[in-house]
């Protein structure tokens, strides 16, 4: 159901393909689906026309702005766009227009990338669900926030979109419908124009393969950079390749009692098929640092929700004060919490979350990576639950880069396996996965 689009660049040079085929193919496979789906919250079906015929001429001529010239696109709705409004979930932002594109969507338009839309967000990419449908079962739930844009490349309508993770709001969703997943280390992505911009947020991508999600996110910090003060994603253009791991951790996270029976088992499969090709794996159960680790992270959900809260005051706040019947109950309960934790509550806070990541990089830089599940299992039935985060908040509190690979499954549907490590080494993350794909096929 994937659609790759660097596979295709091949044919784009030899002339038997081309981005404004590629984009019809897309605009074929959106009108099939989206009446079900619901992976869009807006388009620019017309513009992206115009864009996809400018890359062809400049594929024909054997000049691509980057790997990513003419390759659709969607952006999730908490991401500004000029052309677009950015509505975020919710009716208090109804046909908002900023009128400037955010620092990832400049990137991309310069880089050559087609633009097709504004995928659905939870209410300001927080919990309360939007009607995105899961595209291997439409009476599940795509997960959130990024739920449109998992949606849309798990359908096979677009080969990457646009994401942002605060909790769980890519990884999650990129498991339950199939797709790649990628979290940069915290920085690494330009925010600007981003309204999910919380602390230990940051913009990713959802991906039809790790070619596709390393070439955009490169694309995009090639032109604009990581956030302000941030050495941004660090390596090459194109992935070297892939990497043979010595070691990894079995990480099991807060959420290993939670996740289903078959999800675990189908990890602990991989895990032992690894280290029977001689990776060396350390766990909890072996390693006295791995479980220390374990122990300090057993709040982390409280922890990452009490600063996401407390960082998100303003916008919330202030939305109240416009509209306060236009927000859910969630919003209101999450803003009387940041209330109640004060600006003494949240600066301890920040100074246990700087303990752990200490403790984590301590382990991490002496690894390859750690490797857990996406989620605690399949897509939960019905749209009113995005799902459990509680196997992601980890790689977003403690900053660290994290992909999610489709390549388990859970009561017949997608489940990904997740590999996150030391920050700023996310191409050797991609470079494992890779190598772990590999062994997979």
């Amino acid at each position: 159901m994937l659609t790759p689009y660097q596979a295709e660049t091949k044919k784009f040079r030899q002339g038997t393909d081309t981005p404004r085929d590629y984009l019809e193919r897309t605009i074929a496979r959106l009108e099939e689906v989206e009446p079900r789906l619901r992976s869009f919250a807006s388009l620019a079906i017309p513009r992206a026309r115009i864009a996809a015929d400018m890359a062809s001429r400049r594929w024909k001529a054997g000049a691509p702005l980057s790997p990513i010239d003419g390759m659709p696109i969607g952006i999730k709705d908490v991401i500004e766009t000029f052309d677009l409004p950015t509505m975020m979930g919710s009716p208090t932002y109804d046909d908002w227009r900023s009128g400037r594109d955010a620092a990832a969507v400049f990137a991309l338009r310069d880089a050559g990338a087609v633009i097709l839309g504004k995928t659905k967000t939870t209410e300001y990419a927080g919990s309360y669900p939007t009607d995105t449908r899961n595209p291997h079962d439409y009476e599940r739930t795509s997960g959130g926030s990024s739920a449109g844009s998992a949606a849309a490349v798990g359908a096979g309508i677009v080969p990457t979109a646009l994401g942002t993770q605060v909790m769980g709001s890519i990884i999650r969703p990129s498991s339950f419908c199939g797709a790649f997943g990628y979290k940069p280390t915290v920085g690494g992505i330009n925010r600007g124009g981003s309204h999910d911009y919380q602390s230990h947020s940051c913009i990713g991508v959802i991906g039809a393969s790790l070619e596709d999600m390393w070439a955009t996110a490169h694309a995009i910090v090639e032109r604009a950079g990581g956030d302000p003060g941030a050495m941004g994603l660090v390596g090459t253009a194109a992935l070297s390749g892939s990497a043979r791991p010595a070691a990894l951790v079995l990480f099991e996270t807060p959420g290993w009692d939670s996740a289903t029976a078959q999800a675990r088992e189908a990890l602990m499969a991989r895990v032992d098929m690894l280290g029977r090709l001689g990776v060396r794996i350390l766990s909890r159960h072996d390693d006295a640092r791995v479980q220390a680790l374990e122990t300090a992270l057993a709040d982390i959900r409280e922890l990452g929700l009490s600063i996401f809260g407390f960082e998100s005051r303003w916008p919330a706040n202030s939305a109240m004060y416009r509209d306060k019947l236009g927000l859910s109950p969630l919003v209101h309960d999450r803003m009387e919490r940041a209330a109640a934790l004060g600006l003494e509550g949240y600066r301890a806070c920040l100074a246990q979350r700087a303990a752990l990541r200490a403790q984590f990089e301590a382990i991490a830089g002496e690894v390859d990576a750690f490797i857990t599940l996406s989620a605690p299992g399949a897509a939960p039935r019905g749209i009113q639950w995005t799902g459990d985060p509680i196997f992601n908040v980890s790689a977003s509190v403690l900053g660290a880069p994290s992909v999610s690979l489709p390549i388990l499954a859970d009561d017949g549907m997608p489940l990904g396996l997740q590999l996150m490590g030391a920050q700023h080494r996310d191409q050797h993350i991609f470079e494992i996965a890779q190598w772990v794909l590999a062994q997979s096929r």
